[in-house]
């Protein structure tokens, strides 16, 4: 058995795409398929050969045609056509529970080298139908999966919006504070876009290439990330909240996106030989999950975030990096309140409020940033936390370091 402390992250042995705004410019790719292509893309730029991974985890949420076969299909057509793996879905907490799925597989015995992968596709999202024969004239039920889930809860009936705004009501938070702390997002994403991107192109291929829906041929190419608004502090003003009697309006919400992100997790010795940078060392310190109240949704990242610092065994004292998944700036604002954090000092480099949210991949890229910024600022403690429907949460702890000499 391998310890949590002898599994590290390999320098630079992760990616994401940029993301595509909702029925943008991947709207039309098979997500399983895409992830599949730029993993294999990327593997050949490390001379990484995919069938040295052990076992893999696919973290998607949508479903896509043939998703049936999960994680074999992507893992046969990246190359790694032996490798064992499994598809979950905790919705847009799927970043943190694939990396913690393919961590798992090296504790408990199932190999050294992991693949964490995670694609999701929000655009032309499935519409199922269920049957039922013995139903009233033998009418089944039916569901467009991705928009009627953002407005029907399960449990509740209720929308994912309403859950922002039942925290905003209760902790007072005004339309005015979640505009300003929505500007304060956009200036930090607009970092990394400075110097043609320089902090974006540490773990994105730009351009990237956009197949057509055959994987044929190149259809187009995609320069960054699709889907950015620029709003300013006027036109942010002008905007009416959403719900009746409500506080959250467009500015202070993300929007459905389209993307894949992924990285390799591996026992220390195999990370030290797979690492960019074998000096750097990545290791994951802690994990936390947790579930709140009914409707409050945003509130559910704070009892994940504890828990991950208590697992890892730090206080938030000694996070360098805070990095989050906020569907609605209220996530944050509600966080720092309750963490005794400054909440201009989270989400450097981006975030999903601006970036988008294609859901399973949302947390990966947030995690990725959140090394990249440590490894930049010369290594320390991060934590990244996200929520997700059902009103629950995950978060993580990773260490960046320089590895001791021998």
């Amino acid at each position: 058995m391998t310890s949590l402390a002898d599994i590290e992250i390999p320098y630079g042995r992760y990616w994401s795409t940029p993301f595509a705004k909702w029925q943008g410019t991947l709207q039309h790719l098979h997500a399983m398929k895409f992830a599949a292509r730029v993993a294999k893309e990327r593997f050949a730029a490390w001379d990484f050969d995919p069938k040295s991974l052990d076992s893999a985890v696919l973290g998607m949420t949508n479903a896509q045609f043939q998703s049936f076969y999960g994680a074999p299909w992507p893992l046969h057509e990246m190359g790694a056509t032996h490798t064992p793996g499994h598809m979950l879905s905790q919705v847009c907490a799927s970043g943190v529970r694939t990396l913690f799925a393919a961590v798992s597989d090296i504790m408990l015995g199932q190999g050294e080298t992991a693949l964490a992968l995670t694609a999701d596709r929000c655009s032309n999202g499935a519409h199922l139908y269920y049957p039922a024969p013995r139903g009233a004239g033998g009418y089944g039920a039916s569901e467009d999966q991705v928009l009627y889930n953002m407005l029907h809860d399960a449990i509740g009936g209720h929308s994912m919006l309403t859950t922002a705004e039942n925290v905003a009501a209760k902790y007072g938070i005004t339309t005015a504070e979640q505009h300003d702390v929505s500007l304060i997002r956009l200036d930090q994403y607009r970092a990394a876009l400075a110097d043609d991107q320089a902090f974006q192109r540490r773990y994105m291929t730009l351009p990237l290439e956009v197949p057509k829906p055959n994987f044929k041929a190149i259809d187009t190419t995609l320069d960054g990330d699709e889907g950015v608004f620029p709003s300013t502090a006027d036109g942010l003003a002008k905007l009416r909240p959403t719900l009746p009697d409500g506080t959250v309006t467009s500015g202070g919400q993300t929007h459905p996106a389209d993307g894949n992100a992924g990285m390799i997790v591996a026992s220390s010795a195999v990370a030290q030989r797979l690492s960019a940078k074998p000096g750097i060392r990545i290791r994951i310190k802690g994990f936390g999950q947790f579930r709140t109240d009914l409707a409050m949704m945003p509130l559910a990242p704070i009892g994940a975030a504890r828990a991950a610092l208590a697992n890892a065994d730090v206080g938030v004292q000694d996070i360098k990096v805070f990095k989050s998944h906020n569907p609605f700036v209220v996530n944050d604002i509600v966080f720092a309140r309750e963490m005794g954090i400054d909440v201009a000092t989270m989400n450097n480099f981006g975030c999903s409020l601006i970036w988008g949210h294609p859901q399973g991949p949302t947390g990966m890229r947030a995690m990725i940033e959140m090394i990249e910024e440590l490894v930049l600022t010369g290594g320390g403690l991060g934590l990244f936390q996200g929520c997700a429907a059902g009103d629950s949460a995950m978060a993580v702890v990773i260490e960046v370091d320089d590895r001791p000499a021998l």
